[in-house]
């Protein structure tokens, strides 16, 4: 049994989710996102004890492991769902360098990042990005979407080991190397 799977999903209130066939819409105050629904699984929308209504995921076959593994990944994709349209997602970034810096210019974020030239990185629809100083704030109510642009945006310019110079997470920490002038006189 998948212990993600089997716990139920509590849907708050101002949220609306619809069942047809083969996929699940979920709609809330931020908006509205759809999933299809592998074959294997069967999703319910049922009544808890405490009378809130909760989405409750089941497989056909709970002891073959491809069903396991569909269990706790579609029980994860709709919990993200119903997080998204309430609450949202965001990941922040840090431009770290002499002369770097982000800036927002309409549907496109401008990078000046060491180039001869400043990037242009298209924003996908459905994502929203801010800059504060050298902090870029990526978020959405799709938590894969912004994951992938937040990666597609820090593959720009990956940071270096030895200065730190580049594109990283806030929380990411970076080994650092020691440069040539501190190996030679290790010796």
């Amino acid at each position: 049994m998948s212990r993600l799977g089997k716990l139920p999903i509590t849907i708050p209130t101002g949220t609306e989710v619809k069942l047809q066939a083969d996929f699940i819409t979920v709609k809330g105050p931020k908006g509205e996102l759809k999933q299809n629904i592998n074959p294997l699984v069967k999703v319910d929308i049922a009544d808890d004890e405490g009378g809130k209504q909760v989405i409750k995921v089941t497989v056909k076959n709970a002891l073959d492991k491809k069903n396991r593994a569909l269990w706790g990944l579609y029980r994860m994709l709709i919990n993200n769902m119903v997080e998204g349209v309430n609450s949202g997602f965001s990941k922040q970034l840090e431009v770290n360098g002499v002369g770097y810096r982000a800036a927002v210019a309409g549907n496109k974020l401008v990078l000046n990042i060491g180039f001869s030239h400043p990037v242009e990185f298209p924003l996908p629809s459905g994502i929203a990005v801010s800059v504060e100083k050298n902090i870029i704030t990526v978020s959405g109510i799709d938590k894969q979407l912004v994951g992938e642009t937040a990666a597609q945006i820090r593959k720009l310019r990956q940071p270096e080991p030895y200065k730190g110079k580049g594109i990283k997470y806030v929380d990411e920490t970076l080994r650092r190397k020691a440069g040539k002038t501190a190996a030679t006189t290790a010796k």
